[in-house]
């Protein structure tokens, strides 16, 4: 029976299944909620919370956190936005949402590593450092008036299907992400340093030249996210992405990454955007009000902590309690070897 139940037993299956739950839930609340136009608005929507998930999983994987990825792309999408506003060439202006997404991971990673501050702290405090400068960049404005063919990656979809643009972006992204972190010498080291970063230091891995390198990629990362949402929506303006550091944080952790560090799968929290996803868009179609969408993701980040745990505990309970062959593992006597 154990033997047959293994498979359930890991975290990533769960989340899988929840996933096809809340399919069925959201069927079963609206017939609207199967439709090609609803599917398509739902991926549409998670477009930067998927593409900030990817980062900050390799992040929380080398026991570190970015709490300020939402605010760095309310930053960069105003900087894109003014930028336009200059009449500075639009792809330039992206380019310089990039740069500048890096500079406030770099940032980051400099408090972090070099001074050794504790990156829950640092990134709380340019959470509001990067909002501030968003608001600093364009004050109340909003800049709206960008070319189509920069609207059209965000509006636009694959070949006349429903899929938009933006999540082929991501499923390319998130293809590269498990590649990196799960078959490549950077992302063992990862793991590793996430797992006991005295020990993978005394190993001669570069365990601070990685979590700086990390931090830049999750703001480079956020530098992206702000040029999709700014094309999805076609505005740039201060309050761009607000809140959107909470389903980030809960996608990652729902998805089985473990909060200390050094545990977890890229296929776990691209489930766990989906489930976060799919449950927001179901409660929406039958007008639940974002107090009541708040309270379920923070509900599911608490989820997040207490369900892997629960199921390593099982799982080790079970483990304990029966052999391979399905018997109860007897006490070890004294004088067997």
């Amino acid at each position: 029976m154990a033997e047959m139940l293994a498979p359930l037993r890991r975290w990533e299956v769960v989340i899988w299944l929840l996933v096809l739950l809340a399919l069925f839930l959201g069927s079963f609340l609206s017939p609207a909620f199967l439709t090609a136009d609803n599917l398509g608005n739902l991926a549409a929507n998670l477009s930067e919370i998927a593409l900030m998930a990817l980062t900050s999983t390799m992040v929380i994987v080398a026991g570190e956190i970015d709490l300020s990825v939402a605010s760095a792309l309310g930053m960069c999408s105003c900087l894109l936005g003014l930028l336009w506003s200059l009449h500075v060439p639009i792809a330039l202006a992206m380019l310089a949402a990039l740069i500048a997404g890096a500079l406030a991971g770099a940032f980051n990673g400099v408090l972090v590593t070099w001074l050794g501050l504790p990156s829950l702290a640092v990134t709380i405090g340019t959470l509001a450092l990067y909002r501030g400068l968003a608001f600093g960049l364009l004050g109340d404005k909003a800049v709206a008036d960008f070319p189509t063919f920069f609207t059209n990656l965000g509006f636009g979809t694959v070949m006349g299907t429903a899929l938009p643009n933006p999540m082929v972006l991501f499923f390319l992204l998130a293809v590269l992400t498990i590649l990196v972190l799960h078959a490549t010498p950077f992302g063992r080291a990862l793991y590793a340093i996430g797992a006991n970063p005295v020990a993978a230091t005394f190993a001669g891995l570069p365990v601070l030249r990685h979590k700086f390198l990390l931090f830049v990629l999750s703001g480079a990362m956020s530098g992206l996210a702000g040029i999709v949402y700014t094309a999805r929506f076609s505005s740039a303006r201060g309050d761009n992405a607000e809140g959107f550091v909470l389903p980030v944080v809960a996608a990652v952790l729902l998805g089985g990454i473990s909060i200390f560090g050094g545990k977890g799968s890229v296929i776990g929290v691209i489930a766990a955007v989906f489930l976060i996803g799919i449950l927001q868009n179901a409660l929406a179609l039958i007008d639940v009000s974002n107090d009541i969408l708040t309270i379920v993701t923070g509900s599911l980040l608490i989820a997040s902590v207490l369900g892997p745990n629960l199921a390593a505990a099982v799982e080790s309970r079970l483990e304990r309690r029966a052999l391979p062959g399905g018997r109860r593992r007897q006490p070890r006597r004294e004088n067997e070897a």
